[in-house]
């Protein structure tokens, strides 16, 4: 096996619609660790979001496209109301699946959720200040054009997209530290494939740009993640 080339072949057992309903569940419920030990996305709060959320003038709306069980908008909104923020967080995911997992969940009253995709939130006329995503870029294949023009549409002031950055060692490294929190799971077997499936920084960079010229930029973030920036154009 090489990690040289993204292998946009392979299909990750959760996105099976016949897939084992319970270990979906329980990989759904687990990112909510998983996130937050490799994801990033306290400092990406802190450094790209919490500026703009705090400089609006008025209560602000943010989305999480294929925001899955949830964990990481409710994660977002914490941190926001602790810092004081009027913020009205929505997590989108057009799987049922997931969406059952989410509106299961404990959260605050900033947030709510709902089972559409991008492209049905842009048909509705639905505009947020921020968009954001985790993890969802590498999954999309011929729909990333589209996806990341409808994030930018739904988005008034910026969309930061975060994903895996395909790398050997993190490859290693996800492979031993995963299985701990792997059993009853897919996170061995998806979080691998979803290495394998993912992009390089320059590979991203060309893939959005390719579409938008100019409009994104890609950064590393957290070890072996991305961060891809663009303006909302909504």
């Amino acid at each position: 096996m090489s990690l040289a080339v993204r292998d946009e072949t392979l299909t990750e057992l959760m996105d099976d619609p016949d897939c084992d309903p319970d270990r979906l569940r329980a990989t759904l419920r687990r990112f909510d660790l998983v996130n937050r030990l490799v994801s990033g996305w306290g400092a990406i709060y802190q450094t790209v979001l919490r500026p703009y959320l705090a400089g609006l003038d008025g209560p602000g709306r943010v989305l999480d496209l294929g925001s899955g069980g949830g964990d990481l908008v409710c994660r977002l909104a914490e941190l926001a109301r602790r810092d004081g923020l009027d913020v009205h967080w929505v997590g989108a995911d057009p799987d049922p699946r997931a969406h059952e997992v989410a509106i299961a969940r404990e959260s605050a009253p900033e947030v709510s959720f709902r089972c559409v995709d991008a492209g049905g939130l842009v048909e509705e006329g639905e505009q947020f200040d921020l968009v954001v995503s985790n993890h969802v870029l590498h999954h999309l294949g011929s729909d990333l054009d589209r996806f990341c023009a409808d994030s930018r549409a739904l988005a008034k002031v910026l969309v930061v997209h975060g994903d895996i950055a395909r790398n050997r060692l993190a490859y290693g490294l996800y492979a031993t530290g995963i299985l701990p929190l792997a059993p009853g799971t897919f996170l061995l077997t998806d979080g691998l494939r979803s290495i394998r499936r993912s992009y390089t920084p320059d590979e991203l960079q060309d893939a959005l740009n390719r579409h938008d010229p100019g409009a994104w930029s890609v950064r590393t973030a957290a070890p072996f993640h991305l961060l891809a920036i663009a303006p909302g154009a909504g």
